[in-house]
């Protein structure tokens, strides 16, 4: 399934409360949203590079939903009307950077930290209601979550952001990461899956 290049990439921080846990945080009273530029995008197969500013780059494997129809202060119950499909992404942070700034920007905007793989349309995806994502390194299982571990569902999440701000057809939500976020190093090989729905695998490279 082919969309536009999105106008924006919007992002939620700390969904999962083991992830918030993991880090020192606490789950947010609302969602805490924040943007990837579009240019952070790449397709599978596609090379992670590790920027030199930074010595933690971390691996987030996340279901992304993609947006197919305009979304101005869309109501929760009719949120799934807006979705065109599901996708596997992975929010690649440089966790020292986030850290060091305070707000996150640099730390996820980067070039190539935003793989993403191919949006299976939302007719086609089985129980959008069981989706479960899981992040790979080098084989190896290192995350794994539901949508039933979400602290805001994922219509929760686009009625918040569109009281924000105007989701355009082929923009992208990122709806947050479970727990067992971990260092990428040059050489490894990670794989976010959304289980049943596909994958998105990225070699991993020094810039």
């Amino acid at each position: 399934m082919s969309l536009p290049r999105p106008s924006k990439i919007v992002c939620v921080g700390r969904n999962y409360v083991e992830h918030a846990r993991e880090l020192g945080n606490e789950v947010p009273e609302r969602p805490l949203i924040f943007l990837k530029p579009p240019s952070s995008l790449i397709a599978g197969g596609q090379p992670i590079r590790l920027p030199r500013q930074s010595e933690r780059v971390e691996h987030e494997g996340e279901i992304a939903v993609v947006i197919g129809r305009t979304a101005t202060d869309v109501r929760e119950e009719a949120a799934w009307s807006y979705v065109a499909g599901i996708a596997p992404l992975n929010d690649v942070t440089a966790r020292d950077l986030q850290k060091a700034d305070g707000q996150w920007t640099r730390a996820k905007g980067f070039d190539t930290f935003c793989p993403m793989g191919k949006v299976v349309p939302i007719g086609e995806v089985a129980d959008r209601d069981a989706l479960e994502v899981v992040c790979r390194v080098n084989g190896r299982e290192r995350q794994r979550g539901r949508v039933g571990q979400m602290a805001f569902s994922i219509p929760a999440l686009l009625a918040y952001v569109t009281s924000v701000m105007t989701l355009e057809p082929g923009d992208v939500l990122a709806t947050g990461t479970p727990a067992g976020v971990g260092p990428l190093l040059p050489g490894d090989v990670v794989e976010v899956e959304v289980v049943g729905v596909g994958s998105v695998s990225n070699p991993v490279e020094a810039r």
